[in-house]
């Protein structure tokens, strides 16, 4: 498989567009910001094959247009933008013209490889919109599982058809997605405010076989985690949260010293949780300020999770840990996160970033 970015980089705003020409020894510019790259390797769709960045081109964004980088349709190349919303990042692609999307998610899987792949937590799919929406977004994660929608990259999604659009100042726009209707707003000040619609709390719809134990929600309920009891609130935004601030060892956690890659398997793959779950792990720093980690189902430990920040403020609400308008750190950053008693919506507000632009073979 040939790929656009099997590297690591932190480009600055000015000095990010990767294109697609002229090779050049990677191990010769590795210190560079990249305007845009493109590798000549072999085919995503052979498996034994690794990605490599044998070859790519530098430049500046004067030099090369972003419009007429996104227009491009050669045929077997994927073009993508990667965006991050705290650290959470995606391979952003353009998919208006296709019910489908482009790659499979097998394909999918290579090119979120850290190592061997572009990097990233998933692939989202720009699409035409549906039942009278503007867009319908779908994306894979990095294990090829396809959740109903991420919060995070809801952001990036709404800064790439900005982008792709060429829209600028404030804008918003309705999105189609497997959570149902999401509507992004972009601000002045180019974050990305979003309507996350209601959160769902009745159990069989998160879903969760925990017993309801406040009205039809499961609220500070007890769940057995290899023989530690753990005290978890379930939330929907769409896709299953379990959030947890304590355990009967610790009611009140300090999430630096969790041992993540431990125990959020655990809970991700709970019998009690028939859909799996993303899980939560919460510190209480004020009635205003939470920190959290999180453990996201499909994807493992992220730096941010959107929708995971939602279903805090939720059940720290109803376990009366917090008020609606709160600000969550979670490690690559914080987020606003506001639980409106008006509508019951929640909004939350953060920013969307480019990392670069790239093209694979595909």
């Amino acid at each position: 498989m040939a790929t656009a970015a099997a590297i690591s980089l932190s480009p600055s705003p000015q000095i990010r567009r990767l294109s697609a020409s002229i090779a050049t020894p990677i191990r010769s510019i590795s210190s560079l910001h990249f305007d845009s790259l493109r590798s000549n390797s072999s085919s995503l769709r052979n498996p034994s094959i690794r990605v490599s960045a044998s070859s790519m081109r530098v430049g500046t964004p004067e030099k090369i247009s972003t419009a007429s980088f996104l227009d491009r349709r050669e045929s077997g190349f994927l073009h993508f933008v990667k965006y991050h919303g705290l650290g959470n990042d995606f391979i952003l692609v353009d998919n208006r013209d296709s019910a489908e999307p482009r790659i499979t998610p097998e394909q999918a899987v290579k090119l979120c490889d850290r190592n061997f792949g572009i990097g990233a937590d998933g692939v989202i799919f720009a699409m035409s919109g549906v039942n009278g929406t503007d867009y319908t977004m779908r994306i894979f994660n990095s294990d090829g599982s396809e959740p109903e929608m991420c919060g995070n990259g809801v952001r990036c999604f709404a800064r790439f058809i900005a982008e792709l659009e060429n829209l600028y100042g404030k804008q918003s726009f309705t999105v189609h997605t497997g959570a149902g209707l999401i509507v992004p707003e972009i601000q002045e000040d180019g974050k990305v405010k979003v309507d996350m619609g209601e959160p769902i709390l009745k159990a069989s719809n998160v879903p969760t076989k925990l017993p309801a134990n406040k009205d039809q929600a499961v609220v500070k309920s007890d769940l057995n985690v290899d023989g530690v009891i753990w005290n978890v609130t379930c939330v929907s935004m769409g896709n299953p949260h379990c959030v947890t601030f304590g355990n009967q060892e610790s009611q009140n956690l300090t999430v630096d010293e969790l041992n993540l890659a431990v125990v959020g398997p655990k809970f991700e793959h709970h019998e009690m949780f028939p859909a799996r779950t993303n899980t939560e792990f919460v510190e209480v720093v004020s009635h205003e300020h939470l920190k959290m980690r999180v453990w996201e189902r499909g994807a493992g430990a992220t730096l941010a999770c959107g929708t995971g920040a939602c279903a805090v403020v939720v059940a720290a609400v109803l376990e009366g840990r917090a008020g609606r308008s709160c600000t969550v750190d979670l490690p690559g950053g914080p987020l606003d996160i506001e639980w409106k008693e008006e509508d019951n919506h929640v909004y939350m507000t953060g920013p969307a970033e480019v990392v670069f632009y790239g093209s694979v073979a595909v």
